[in-house]
Formats: C-alpha cells, sequence, structure tokens
C-alpha cells in the first residue's frame, strides 16, 4: 500500500504566503498572514494528497558552507521582512501541537535537510515524497517517487512537479537542473553563473552535452559546436560556472536524527491545535482540524 511523506519546506512557504495575502493581525497586534497562508497550503496538501507522514525544515540565521565558499552568496537578497521572522516561532509552535517534528541545522539551509531526507527514505517501499514549497529551488530532487507540491499564481492555486514537468517548465531534466542554474546562476541567491547564458540558451546547452563536465571536455577539445560568442563567454566564465554548480547542488549527506516512523501524522490533540488557533483568532481553521486526521 502507498504511503506518503511530505516535507515542508518551511521558509520558503512562509515566505511565499506572507507576500500572496493581504496583510493579517490579531486583536493583539501580531501578523499573522504568513502562519495563514502557510497552514491554509499545509491543509491542502494534507487532503490532496492523503498524507500519512510530514516534516516541516526551516533555514537558521547562521551563515552556511556555501557562505564560506562565496562570500557575496545571497548578498542582494534584501532583509526578510520583520513580519516574516516574527511568525517563524507561531509556525513551530503550531507544528508542535500538530506533533510534526521540526529540523534546522546551523551551516546549511532547509534545502540541504530536505535533501538528505529524500536520500534517507530513498529505500522505502512504496514511499512517495511530495515537497511542499513556496519555490522552484527543489525540483533538482524531482525523481520516480519524489515530486514537488508548490503554489501557482495564489495560495489555493497549486502545481504539482513530476519529472515530465520538469522538462516542461524549464527544458531539462531534474537530474540536470544544477548543471542548467550553474550556467544561468539565481539572482535571488547571487549565483553568478555564466554572464550572458540565459535559460534558454543555456537548456539548449544541457540537451546537448547532458552535463557541465561534459560541456567544458568538449570545449578544452575544441570539438564543442556552439556559437563563438558563447563558447567565448563559456570559457571565460569557467570558474564562475563550476562555482556555481557547487552553490546550487543541495547536500544531501546533513547528520541530522531523522526517523520516518517519528513523522507520521495525525497523533495530536485536537484541543491543543484549537488552542494556538484561537490565540491566533484562525476562526475558520478551528472546525478543519479534527478532519485532518481523516484525510
Amino acid at each position: 500500500m502507498e504511503k506518503r511523506l511530505i516535507i515542508i519546506d518551511s521558509n520558503a512557504l512562509l515566505h511565499r504566503s506572507f507576500h500572496a495575502l493581504p496583510p493579517l493581525m490579531n486583536s493583539s497586534g501580531q501578523e499573522t498572514g504568513a502562519v495563514y497562508g502557510y497552514l491554509l497550503t499545509l491543509f491542502k496538501a494534507i487532503t490532496d494528497l492523503k498524507a500519512n507522514y510530514i516534516v516541516a525544515c526551516f533555514d537558521t540565521k547562521s551563515p552556511t558552507f556555501r557562505h564560506e565558499m562565496f562570500t557575496d552568496y545571497k548578498a542582494h537578497r534584501p532583509p526578510t521582512a520583520s513580519g516574516i521572522i516574527s511568525q517563524i516561532p507561531i509556525a513551530k509552535e503550531i507544528l508542535k501541537a500538530f506533533n510534526i517534528p521540526v529540523f534546522a541545522k546551523e551551516g546549511v539551509e532547509a534545502d540541504d535537510l530536505i535533501a538528505t531526507i529524500c536520500e534517507l527514505v530513498k529505500d522505502e517501499k512504496d514511499l512517495q515524497v511530495y515537497i511542499l514549497s513556496g519555490d522552484l529551488d527543489n525540483l533538482q530532487l524531482v525523481k520516480g517517487n519524489v515530486k514537488v507540491y508548490t503554489l501557482g499564481k495564489g495560495i489555493k492555486d497549486t502545481v504539482i512537479y513530476d519529472e515530465a514537468r520538469v522538462v516542461e517548465r524549464l527544458g531539462v531534466e531534474p537530474k540536470q537542473v544544477v548543471d542548467f542554474k550553474a550556467l544561468t546562476g539565481d539572482p535571488s541567491d547571487n549565483i553568478p553563473g555564466v554572464a550572458g547564458i540565459g535559460k534558454k540558451t543555456a537548456a539548449e546547452i544541457i540537451q546537448k552535452y547532458g552535463t557541465l563536465k561534459n560541456l567544458y571536455e568538449e570545449l578544452s577539445t575544441d570539438t564543442a559546436v556552439l556559437k563563438p560568442k558563447v563558447k567565448e563567454m563559456l570559457k571565460q566564465n569557467k570558474e564562475s560556472a563550476m562555482m556555481s554548480l557547487k552553490l546550487a547542488q543541495m547536500k544531501n549527506d546533513v547528520e541530522m536524527d531523522f526517523d520516518l516512523e517519528g513523522c507520521k501524522f495525525g497523533d495530536f490533540k485536537d484541543n491543543e491545535v484549537e488552542e494556538a488557533f484561537k490565540k491566533l483568532e484562525f476562526n475558520s481553521l478551528i472546525n478543519r482540524v479534527s478532519q485532518l486526521k481523516n484525510n
């Protein structure tokens, strides 16, 4: 019988929810919109996917190994809105009330924890993994039993990315997404990539050569069939491309005390969750709590 695990990319989902919904605040003046959107999406995913297991991963404030590799990593990203920061502890409190395990580790990002969990459960029989996120950074993890469940245009519109959908969206296979990003870069994380190479050209190059390694082997022997201008850009920016590859690659061997059975969903006390919702004035969600056990 198929089992389903949801891994929540919590910071990304809170960030997306904060910007997708109008500002919300309870009577004590605490902003609550990000958590409200986070829960709406989580409830929808639980219902849609009939989740058996759930785990949540968070970023920490401390620099990661990527900052050590490249000091300007994420340097252009504006500071996280105080309204999001103040809601992270609230989200963790609610997850605790639901008995959903929370993981965060200094020196790595939530994405690395997610990649590690995917690696740890890869041999679990009949287990389907769904990464619940507010962005597409996790597309590199998509494979037969791993999909990304993400938001479309709003909070209620969701999209599930399997291998075919990743190809449709980016023009490359999930296992090639890291090579693709090494060429295009990623402005949100300030990953430089190769100056002058856009998404269309990057997809064409990766389709042709498979990996960045193959591409640069062909370039070194001058057998690569590419436009002279593209060849020159790639040669001049080899160091940047190789560093970008390392920055974009998610680490899947983080040491963590993960136990799938400890993530079993449904063993929570309704009154504890309802009490947390009352404090936040999420009255419309209270009636849905008991339904989640019978999803």
